[in-house]
């Protein structure tokens, strides 16, 4: 009978983060983890927190976010299955720079930091891939902020699709609504409304609650290049 624990070690095997390491370290980190659940919405740490786990998502989605003192959110990031995060709260021993937040149901493997830096000690190989990990997502964070202060939201928004795009089709998922996609481009739903809806009529996108697709990907790539913050 195949358990959480068969399963974890599975997907260890299959990390990037963890490459290298041989059936034995691999085993030392599956057996440490505690797993937990989260059901929507949950909110697995808050910005600020002192959390010393490392998180390993094995199904579901999140978000990583920022909050103003007025409630309004700038989504850092979507993290999907296989994306390990919390870096910052386990290695740098600081509090956690941003909120995380579970977009549907979501099985995480927690992994303690005594666990990982035993790991670290013995495999320095693995250091040097967080390493690696972490600088992929501050590149993403420099371009994120390069994108709200000097892209219109139309831009931002076609770059998302241009990049989301499965051949010309991004399948939407039950919690990609307006809101959620205006929180990640810095914006508002009304005005993400209002670029979609032009968007639609200049036949550049079709798009229903099931998906967006992409009728022109040339027209599109040109209103990418739009520079002019709005």
């Amino acid at each position: 009978m195949t358990t959480n624990t068969d399963l974890f070690l599975k997907r260890l095997r299959a990390s990037e983060f963890l490459r290298g390491l041989d059936d034995d370290a691999l085993m030392q980190i599956a057996e440490s983890a505690a797993w937990k659940v989260y059901p929507p919405d949950a909110v697995i740490f808050w910005e600020g927190d002192n959390e010393s786990n490392l998180y390993f998502l094995q199904y579901g989605s999140l978000k990583a976010m920022k909050t103003s003192s007025d409630g309004r959110e700038q989504v850092l990031r979507f993290l999907y299955a296989g994306e390990v995060f919390n870096e910052v709260g386990a290695l740098a021993r600081k509090p956690n720079p941003a909120t995380a937040v579970a977009l549907e149901e979501s099985g995480v493997w927690l992994l303690p930091r005594h666990a990982l830096d035993k790991i670290l000690l013995e495999h320095p190989q693995v250091a040097l891939q967080i390493i690696e990990n972490m600088a992929d997502k501050i590149v993403g964070l420099v371009t994120l902020a390069a994108d709200l202060s000097l892209k219109t939201v139309e831009a931002r928004f076609v770059s998302l699709l241009l990049e989301q795009a499965e051949g010309d089709v991004i399948e939407r998922r039950r919690w990609t609504n307006q809101t959620e996609l205006a929180a990640r481009l810095g914006t508002v739903p009304d005005v993400l409304s209002r670029v979609i809806r032009e968007l639609t009529k200049a036949g550049l996108i079709e798009m229903d609650r099931q998906s967006i697709r992409i009728l022109d990907r040339a027209g599109l790539s040109a209103r990418a290049q739009g520079d002019e913050k709005s």
